[in-house]
């Protein structure tokens, strides 16, 4: 009997579909001979019948994109979420962003044809955001800056910095350590639930690098506390000729009404920081970067260090940057202003559309299926993430779905990453555009009709965020 395996298309037959040649367009070939000889092997193992091999890497080329990227829609009603990126860009910074990644006139003077200032647009925009700084530059995150900071301004010197204040970030990775790998030397002062800036006077000296101040972000200690503030730090630093360095991590440039406790930049240098350190991915709405604001000598200094130029922010930071700065709304601040009652109408839309294609009842007709009773609207606090405005709540509201649904709301096309939380599926549409209410809907009927079928459980005991609920 002749061996079926024979009749496996051969490569260069596949190759020359006239849909796989258009996938080549976008794919390189390597990733498209890797497709094909994948599903070959599988015909020749038995898995799939040789004359399905053709439709098979139709499919798979056609499926395939260069990035392994998945777009998702954040139902978690955390604004700065990041796993899923942090920030989302704004329109102009998404233009900005395909505009810079051709040739762009980063570095070069198109008048004179010479070479110019790298990112100055950005550090201009900066600074008109940000009056009360006399300078600024922008690295590639926020612990990128500090390490910037504190190796220009104290290696083989001291940090001062109070222990309270000596925090672990995310993935593990903690401050003292960060500093540590400057060659600076830590300098602790004070108690982790008390500092006074008479802990800090008895600690500067002729070793002293900079006073590092940092803004907890995403924890707070209450009850028995005190701390130095920057204004009570800033006249102790003049007089020792000491550099105050100011780590806001959150990224607001100027006082936001929603946040009354997260410190800016503009407020930071008022009160006499020397330099101020936030995250453009963060409240600012934009690219991941690290901004450093403050006095022109000491931003120089920072720019002429040789190790500026291993973290200096590329050309499609630079243009998002920008962009964010110049253009319209940001998606971070339009979700943290949304108003509750919009929210709420959105939230009722939604859960009307979904109780209609639903059976009436807690159960529906059949064993396993949804009701339409098992759809509700409840009061639902998001929150600023990112380390900011810790434990301050974003009044709202969510859909509540039953808690099996989250699994292919995750898996489904779009993505939908709900909150899970005390046994429910929970979407809010804080950071969801209204203009992608639609998708949510079709996402969530898709998701409620698959229920009955087995391994569609969702994640009980997480919020959506991968943290306790």
């Amino acid at each position: 009997m002749e061996d079926p395996r024979r009749r496996i298309p051969r490569t260069d037959h596949l190759l020359a579909l006239p849909a796989v040649r258009a996938a080549a367009e976008s794919l390189s070939l390597p990733v498209v001979r890797g497709l094909v000889r994948g599903i070959q092997d599988r015909a020749r193992r038995g898995e799939i019948a040789p004359a399905a091999v053709e439709s098979e890497v139709i499919a798979a080329v056609s499926a395939r994109r260069a990035s392994s990227l998945s777009p998702v829609l954040n139902a978690t009603g955390v604004v700065v979420h990041t796993n899923l990126g942090r920030a989302p860009l704004s329109d102009a910074a998404r233009q900005a962003l395909a505009q810079a990644a051709g040739y762009v006139d980063v570095e070069l003077d198109l008048a004179t044809g010479t070479r110019s200032g790298r990112g100055a647009a950005a550090r201009a925009a900066l600074l008109a955001a940000c009056p009360a700084a006399e300078d600024a530059l922008v690295v590639n995150n926020g612990a990128a800056a500090l390490v910037l900071a504190t190796t220009a301004l104290a290696a083989g010197a001291e940090v001062v910095v109070g222990r309270g204040e000596l925090i672990e970030i995310g993935a593990g990775f903690r401050l003292p350590d960060l500093i540590a790998s400057t060659g600076a030397r830590l300098h602790e002062v004070g108690t982790t639930n008390r500092t006074y800036p008479a802990d800090y006077a008895a600690a500067l000296g002729a070793v002293t690098g900079c006073v590092l101040k940092v803004h907890p972000s995403n924890f707070r200690v209450s009850g028995f506390t005190a701390e130095a503030t920057i204004t009570e730090l800033s006249g102790l630093c003049r007089e020792h000729g000491v550099p105050l360095v100011a780590d806001l991590g959150s990224g607001l440039l100027a006082p936001d009404p929603v946040l009354p406790e997260e410190p800016d930049a503009a407020g930071a240098l008022a009160a006499g920081a020397d330099l101020v350190i936030a995250s453009g991915d963060k409240l600012l709405g934009g690219p991941q970067a690290g901004l450093l604001l403050g006095r022109a000598e000491l931003i120089a200094r920072l720019a002429r260090h040789p190790l500026a130029r291993a973290v200096r922010a590329d050309k499609l930071t630079l243009a998002a940057l920008e962009a964010t700065l110049t253009g319209g709304e940001p998606p971070v601040a339009r979700a943290l202003h949304a108003d509750p009652a919009e929210l709420r109408r959105r939230a009722e839309a939604l859960a009307a559309a979904l109780r209609e294609t639903l059976p009436d009842g807690p159960a529906g007709n059949r064993p396993g299926e949804i009701g339409s009773s098992a759809i509700e609207v409840v009061a639902h606090d998001g929150r600023v993430g990112g380390g900011g405005g810790a434990g301050v709540p974003l009044p709202g509201w969510a859909v509540a779905l039953p808690v099996a649904a989250a699994g292919p709301l995750r898996t489904g096309t779009p993505a939908v990453l709900p909150r899970v939380h005390e046994g429910r599926c929970l979407l809010d549409l804080r950071c969801i555009p209204d203009s992608d209410d639609a998708r949510v809907l079709a996402a969530a009927l898709s998701a409620l009709a698959g229920l009955g079928a087995p391994g569609t459980n969702g994640a009980p005991g997480t919020d959506g965020a991968g943290e306790p609920a």
